[in-house]
């Protein structure tokens, strides 16, 4: 089973974007949004993925992540239901973690959160100064629920 551990937090200011490593475009949308588990198609750059995420418990959820071929991200894109998500990633590093942090487009702008992927649900982490409030497990911030 794959596992997926990460936090998520409310971003306060744009003090990570001179920090980013790595920027790029993505668009999302989700063929199941059902609490108990999301299907995602993702396209970031020439790449497309499909996603499979279980529920969320605290900061861990299943997750199966598979790459597909381009035309086929774009075909189930027109597939979804709701709204395709387009949002810019930024990758950061702070301390000894990559952070993530999503600066959401259209309706969902000004939105913008920052994720750190964890080895263990308790792993200590060294906040950068641009999060504020944590938005682990709250599910108004799950991209599915957006």
């Amino acid at each position: 089973m794959a596992k997926e551990i990460e936090r998520k937090f409310l971003v306060i200011d744009n003090s990570y974007l001179p920090l980013a490593v790595q920027s790029y475009a993505i668009a999302q949308g989700y063929l199941c949004r059902d609490p108990e588990r999301t299907v995602r198609v993702r396209i970031s750059g020439e790449k497309a993925f499909l996603t499979i995420k279980g529920v969320s418990i605290g900061a861990e959820r299943e997750e199966y992540e598979y790459e597909i071929p381009l035309s086929d991200g774009q075909r189930l894109l027109s597939l979804c239901v709701g709204r395709v998500i387009r949002k810019h990633r930024h990758i950061v590093p702070c301390g000894q973690h990559l952070w993530e942090v999503d600066q959401f487009e259209d309706s969902l702008a000004p939105l913008v959160v920052a994720e750190v992927e964890l080895s263990s649900a308790d792993e200590e982490i060294e906040l950068p100064a641009f999060v504020g409030e944590e938005v682990t497990g709250d599910p108004s911030y799950y991209n599915s629920n957006l």
